[in-house]
């Protein structure tokens, strides 16, 4: 009987991913990682409660159940590469980093030295080998946020939901009696709830007032709390009156300054090019370097020609914040991406 370590996060996903892998004749453990436990001001982490979730599911199933504490490596690989890529005025994505150091590194690795002949976590994502497939479910594909997986590792993952749509997750979640079927899905920063990530950076990095200003006049129109904790684009949370909203533009990070334009075709929105850095390729990519881009999670498709670590779009594309990813598909297949620079 195949062994299974199957990540528990105590949400619906991982929960109906343990009954499907028990009912295919798998030997499931379930772990549940912790990975984040500090409570922030006005809001409590919820990994007591997860964890609780996640047990009771387990023991309804009879399964054998551990709990392995990744806080210090997470702390160190996730968190603080988050905050020193605000710092510089980037938007880094925690969740893929996440995927990348801990679930698909650290508790792989871990689960193998355990004799697991395989893992298996709730993502909507397929794995066929080394290949990474997108999900059935094209609305809750995770592929963006798993493109960085080491190919050994996609090799031995199971994605048991990945080949189901959320609607029938739930229904099998509710047939089963499981409780965690109308669990409400966690929002906000990955690792702590429902808390803002501007609330999360505020008791990490310290923050100093400054202006911000309207491109096209230099005129002072408002105040910020900081230049780094805003992105390009970013429209909301500025409060700068009614009328046609305004839009972050330009950055000035040494003055502490916030650039801000009523105009939508700025140049500093707009693209035809973007830099990438620490690309990682899981397959040869097409000679001619045409591929399809998914530039956030569930943006829709763009083709795009990759030249060494340029992307070139055909018509402009709305600029995405640089720490950010571009993940590269050709059809079902995750080929791959890279982080955005400036």
């Amino acid at each position: 009987m195949p062994k299974v370590f199957l990540g528990m996060s105590g949400g619906v996903d991982s929960s109906v991913s343990a009954i499907l892998l028990k009912e295919q004749g798998y030997d499931v453990t379930g772990i549940y990682m912790k990975n984040w436990s500090k409570d922030l001001p006005g809001m409590k982490c919820p990994w007591a409660e997860d964890l609780a979730d996640a047990k009771r599911v387990a023991v309804g199933l009879d399964l054998d159940f551990e709990v392995w504490d990744f806080e210090a490596d997470y702390k160190r690989k996730v968190v603080d590469y988050m905050l020193d890529e605000f710092q510089k005025g980037h938007t880094p994505n925690p969740d893929i980093m996440c995927n990348e150091e801990i679930k698909f590194k650290l508790f792989y690795e871990r689960a193998m030295e355990c004799g697991a002949d395989f893992i298996a976590t709730g993502h909507y994502a397929r794995a066929d080998g080394q290949n990474l497939l997108r999900a059935v479910d094209e609305n809750k594909d995770q592929t963006y946020f798993l493109y960085r997986m080491s190919n050994e590792a996609t090799a031995k993952t199971i994605f048991p939901v990945g080949g189901m749509t959320k609607p029938e997750v739930k229904a099998l979640a509710t047939t089963k009696g499981l409780d965690v079927a109308t669990k409400k899905e966690s929002m906000g920063v990955c690792f702590v709830g429902e808390v803002g990530m501007k609330d999360f950076l505020h008791e990490y990095l310290d923050t100093k007032p400054g202006e911000i200003r309207e491109l096209e006049s230099d005129r002072v129109l408002g105040y910020h709390d900081g230049a780094f904790l805003y992105t390009i684009g970013q429209r909301h949370g500025l409060y700068l009156g009614g009328g046609l909203p305004y839009y972050v533009v330009k950055k000035d990070l040494a003055q502490n300054l916030v650039y801000v334009s009523r105009n939508l075709n700025d140049a500093n929105l707009w693209a035809h090019e973007l830099k990438l850095e620490n690309l990682h390729l899981r397959t040869d990519l097409p000679a001619d370097g045409q591929i399809q881009v998914r530039l956030r999670h569930r943006a829709p498709l763009v083709s795009a020609q990759l030249k060494d670590d340029v992307l070139i779009f055909a018509s402009p594309i709305k600029r995405p914040a640089a720490g950010q990813s571009a993940v590269f598909y050709a059809g079902e297949i995750c080929l791959g991406g890279g982080i955005i620079t400036e």
